[in-house]
């Protein structure tokens, strides 16, 4: 049984709206300059608050600052924070993502309660979160996860196996495949990265959805705090922000 944490002073300090403000303010300074360098248009890019950890205030306080998609990592938690402020699919004024590793049985959570799902990695559970988003009587947006860094504790399909596992997507009428999001390995230097945000880019752009029309190749969901603006430059559309708009994480 999951609940919404609790803030400790610390946290709730830095989770204040003013504080909240001043950190997307500087974010969105920082991406602006990103698709300055690259020639993008700025409402190319969607930031995700990543809320995981965090309490209601951070989502109060995220609003209030102009962010409207927030992510968690936990199906129980994000059941339970949707429940107190809905996601559109339930008719409220933000969007939910499931940004972590979903087990089967907790399908059932997501299919009702997020509004996207950025973690699929498997046939299997395609087809479980299928049914119960069947179920539910929607489609559900997802974003099919790749392990680029090859890092055997991370989550995510081969790169090599991607096109087939979109292809493989086709079959289902409740999963809409809107792009592709990778975690890259954690570096000093953001420098360092890019090589693998390019490798994403190239799997994003080279897969042909001609003849099928559950996958939209429309989000490539790269970078995080500490690299978004390598990702932006490399084609990001979809940046995952949490210690750069919350403040660092009180994890115990």
């Amino acid at each position: 049984m999951s609940k919404i944490p609790d803030a400790t002073p610390e946290i709730h300090e830095q989770i204040r709206p003013e504080a909240v403000a001043e950190r997307v303010q500087s974010v969105r300074e920082r991406i602006a300059q990103a698709c300055e360098r690259t020639g993008r248009p700025l409402d190319e890019i969607t930031i995700v608050a990543i809320s995981k950890t965090f309490p209601m205030q951070a989502i109060k306080s995220g609003k209030a600052a102009g962010l409207d998609h927030f992510g968690e990592n936990r199906a129980r938690q994000l059941r339970d924070k949707a429940k107190a402020r809905p996601g559109t699919v339930e008719g409220g004024d933000i969007t939910w993502h499931m940004v972590g590793h979903l087990q089967r049985n907790k399908a059932k959570f997501i299919a009702r309660h997020a509004d996207w799902f950025d973690a699929l990695d498997s046939p299997r559970l395609a087809k479980e979160l299928d049914k119960r988003a069947a179920k539910n009587d929607r489609v559900v947006p997802c974003l099919a996860q790749i392990n680029i860094t090859g890092e055997e504790q991370k989550y995510g399909l081969d790169p090599k196996e991607t096109h087939d596992y979109l292809d493989h997507c086709a079959r289902y009428d409740h999963l809409a495949v809107k792009g592709l999001m990778a975690l890259a390995s954690f570096v000093d230097d953001p420098e360092d990265v890019r090589d693998e945000f390019q490798r994403m880019r190239d799997l994003f752009e080279t897969y042909d959805a001609t003849d099928n029309p559950r996958v939209e190749m429309e989000e490539l969901s790269i970078g995080m705090s500490n690299d978004f603006e390598v990702a932006i430059e490399e084609g990001s559309t979809m940046v995952r922000l949490g210690t750069s708009v919350f403040g660092p994480r009180d994890y115990e």
